[in-house]
């Protein structure tokens, strides 16, 4: 995009393309490393992904803060992009629960014909995975508080809620890592540990990604980046993190609950 143009002041960037070939080099290495043990390409992938990231997003909080383009227009085209972002992400998860319904539904003859199979012993809904509801769900309205704050330019406790929220992220995070290491079955145990590992697995990383997010979004809100009118950066933080929320609590009802 020209930057005299009235309505779109932001230069033309080299990340995104740059970003989705890391990302098919990061999938591709990640295959590699399933099927040959080999893990300098999924390695060199994770890095470039990451490092064209971070330059990515520090050119948009230089257009958004201090060289002040981003105009109503600007806002709007990123609120869009972020908003098919998070319903790629819907999509996402839609396969792995397919996957799941498909196979606990209708149980194949070759795991008995029950769900789930006879050698799985399940986790307890009732334990960790229910406090792991009540952390995410707690984190879901310690974020909602910081938008409040931030909508009433309360720096000390936007600053409280963010770290809040971060707490309680980590919290889940080592919780759920805890949880792995008990398993009585791995992802190489029938549909059931495939489905369950890949779809947990997924969302606890998501959970990782929303994390460092909103710690980004605490640094710069400390930095005085936001103001009650312009903080669309945290604004995108908050959408991702109950986008978390709410795909953990299917998972928690389908995977956790009623297939137990």
């Amino acid at each position: 995009m020209k930057k005299n143009h009235p309505f779109h002041l932001v230069t033309k960037s080299p990340w995104p393309i740059l970003t989705s070939m890391n990302i098919l080099t990061t999938m591709t290495g990640m295959t590699m490393w399933v099927t040959k043990k080999e893990l300098t390409t999924m390695m060199i992938g994770m890095m470039m992904t990451t490092t064209c990231s971070m330059l990515w997003w520090r050119d948009v909080t230089r257009e958004s803060t201090f060289q002040g383009n981003h105009t109503k227009k600007v806002t709007q085209g990123l609120k869009l992009g972020m908003i098919l972002f998070i319903l790629s992400e819907v999509m996402f998860f839609v396969s792995f629960f397919w996957a799941f319904f498909h196979s606990s539904l209708s149980p194949s003859i070759e795991i008995g014909m029950n769900w789930p199979p006879k050698s799985i012993k399940p986790f307890n809904p009732m334990e960790v995975p229910l406090l792991n509801t009540i952390i995410l769900l707690s984190s879901g309205a310690s974020i909602t508080w910081a938008h409040q704050s931030i909508m009433m330019n309360n720096l000390k406790k936007f600053k409280k809620s963010m770290i809040i929220t971060i707490i309680l992220g980590v919290y889940f995070s080592i919780l759920q890592k805890w949880e792995y290491s008990e398993a009585t079955f791995t992802i190489a145990d029938s549909i059931y540990g495939s489905t369950f590992f890949v779809s947990t697995g997924f969302h606890g990383l998501h959970v990782i990604i929303g994390t460092t997010f909103i710690m980004v979004c605490l640094m710069r809100g400390i930095k005085l980046h936001f103001s009650a009118n312009h903080h669309l950066g945290f604004e995108a933080a908050s959408w991702y993190w109950h986008f978390v929320d709410v795909v953990w609590l299917f998972l928690y009802i389908s995977v956790y609950w009623w297939g137990k």
